[in-house]
């Protein structure tokens, strides 16, 4: 039997990068996948046509996850759509780096929103569908720099850290639910985004991680597969770092 059989997964953020590997790592597990992004477009089209060639129900949807009103709707329309949700991954999120002497407001309150408000939208949403199945995993996508934090990433890194309290708090809040909620702390993953950097600012970044190679999406979708599944039942309230070794 696979890992996710007869689970149902909501990943939002999910048409790109890290969010696709979850979502197709989850169906190759046996689960249904619902999974968002900003808009319907050739992105989303495409992962949800991989998707579906694994067999398994999918479903993608244009939602904002920075609107309560729009995270509020997506739950209704998913459990309508599948039954239930038995996991909800808050993977999307933004970056608008710049050193704090520098950044405007705009770019700390969009990142700050995007990225953590989106996960209370989500989760508050989401709580009453998995009290009612009295099961349920919450994953928080956070990041090591909201572990370390970051020169040039005080607004990202304040929202990733922000991530980790908020998920510690949920887990207690939940657990008495069989509600559990973790949140993982990838690093330097190889997504489009770091693709554009340039070769010795990746190599500069590499020398840093004790591996001293970079991880893959892959790594990341492994470890949300094992805290999505029964194997981590008794796993709550944890950070679990996919860095290679960086916040060590």
């Amino acid at each position: 039997m696979k890992l996710l059989e007869g689970k149902v997964a909501l990943i939002t953020g999910a048409a790109r990068g890290i969010g696709k590997a979850i979502a197709v790592r989850f169906a190759q597990e046996g689960a249904s996948v619902a999974f968002t992004d900003l808009n319907y477009d050739e992105f989303m089209q495409e992962t949800e046509k991989e998707i579906l060639a694994l067999g398994v129900k999918a479903k993608g949807y244009a939602s904002n996850a920075a609107s309560f009103e729009e995270s509020e709707s997506l739950i209704a329309q998913v459990v309508e759509d599948f039954g239930r949700i038995d996991t909800l991954i808050n993977n999307a999120g933004i970056t608008r780096d710049n050193l704090l002497m520098r950044m405007q407001e705009k770019d700390w309150d969009m990142v700050l929103t995007v990225n953590l408000k989106s996960a209370f939208n989500l989760t508050k949403a989401v709580q009453r569908t998995m009290m009612k199945q009295r099961v349920g995993s919450i994953i928080n996508m956070s990041s090591v720099v909201g572990v370390n934090g970051n020169a040039g990433q005080s607004n990202y890194s304040a929202s990733k850290a922000g991530m980790i309290g908020f998920t510690k708090s949920i887990a207690q809040e939940l657990g008495s639910r069989n509600i559990r909620c973790n949140a993982i702390a990838p690093g330097f993953i190889e997504t489009e985004m770091t693709h554009k950097l340039k070769e010795d600012v990746r190599d500069a970044w590499i020398q840093t991680i004790p591996l001293r190679r970079s991880g893959k999406p892959d790594d990341v979708a492994d470890v949300a597969t094992f805290l999505a599944s029964d194997m981590s039942s008794y796993v709550s309230g944890q950070v679990i770092s996919v860095c290679g070794g960086m916040s060590t």
